[in-house]
C-alpha cells in the first residue's frame, strides 16, 4: 500500500511484529484516564500484547494513513475460568479495544465496533462478553451492548462493568 495524500483507513488482522505497538497503545490508552501508577503494575500482564497472543486470538488493527492507531481483540474461552474468585464463562469475549489518546473521540472506536459487529456475524458469533473499563461503559452501550452488572476488578475496591453484545444474524436461511 502506498500512503500519500488522502486519508487512508484500513481495519485488518494484526501482524506478529506489531505486538510492541499494540502494547504501547494499550498503556497509552489506559493512561488517558489518569489512573494511578500502581494500577499499571497490576495491569502490566493484561495490557502487554505478545506475538503469541496475536497468533492465538482474533486481533484487528485500525490503520490511519499507514500507522496503527488502535486495535481490538476477540478471544474464545473454551471453558469457564476463575480469576480472583470471579467465574468468567466460556464463550467469546472482547478482551481489548484501545485507541491512541490523540485519536480518541474521532469515531475510530465506532468504526472498529462496526467491523467487530460484521466480523461476529460472519463468524456466526451470536454473543460477545465484555468486561469494560468503567470509562468506556457508555461507549459500549451506545454501540448496542447491554449492561448486565458490575464485576469485581483486579484493582481492590474497584468494579468493572460487564456487558453483553448480542450479534444480529444477518444471514437468513429460507
Amino acid at each position: 500500500m502506498f500512503c500519500v495524500g488522502e486519508e487512508l483507513i484500513m481495519i485488518r488482522s494484526a501482524k506478529n511484529d506489531e505486538a510492541k505497538i499494540l502494547t504501547k497503545i494499550s498503556f497509552e490508552s489506559k493512561r488517558y484516564w489518569n489512573y494511578p501508577k500502581e494500577y499499571f503494575e497490576i495491569w502490566n500482564n493484561e495490557l502487554t500484547i505478545s506475538s503469541d497472543y496475536i497468533n492465538k486470538n482474533n486481533v484487528f488493527v485500525f490503520e490511519l494513513e499507514c500507522s496503527v492507531v488502535g486495535y481490538y481483540s476477540i478471544v474464545e474461552l473454551p471453558e469457564d475460568i476463575e480469576i480472583s474468585d470471579i467465574r468468567i464463562r466460556k464463550g467469546y469475549w472482547l478482551e481489548h479495544m484501545f485507541i491512541e489518546p490523540l485519536h480518541i473521540g474521532k469515531g475510530i472506536g465506532s468504526k472498529m465496533f462496526h467491523h467487530l459487529r460484521n466480523w461476529c456475524a460472519t463468524a456466526e458469533i451470536n454473543e460477545l462478553g465484555i468486561l469494560a473499563d468503567p470509562n468506556s461503559k457508555g461507549f459500549y452501550e451506545k454501540m448496542g451492548c447491554q449492561y448486565v452488572k458490575e464485576f469485581p476488578s483486579t484493582i481492590k475496591n474497584r468494579t468493572t462493568p460487564y456487558l453483553i453484545f448480542k450479534a444480529l444474524n444477518r444471514y437468513h436461511h429460507f
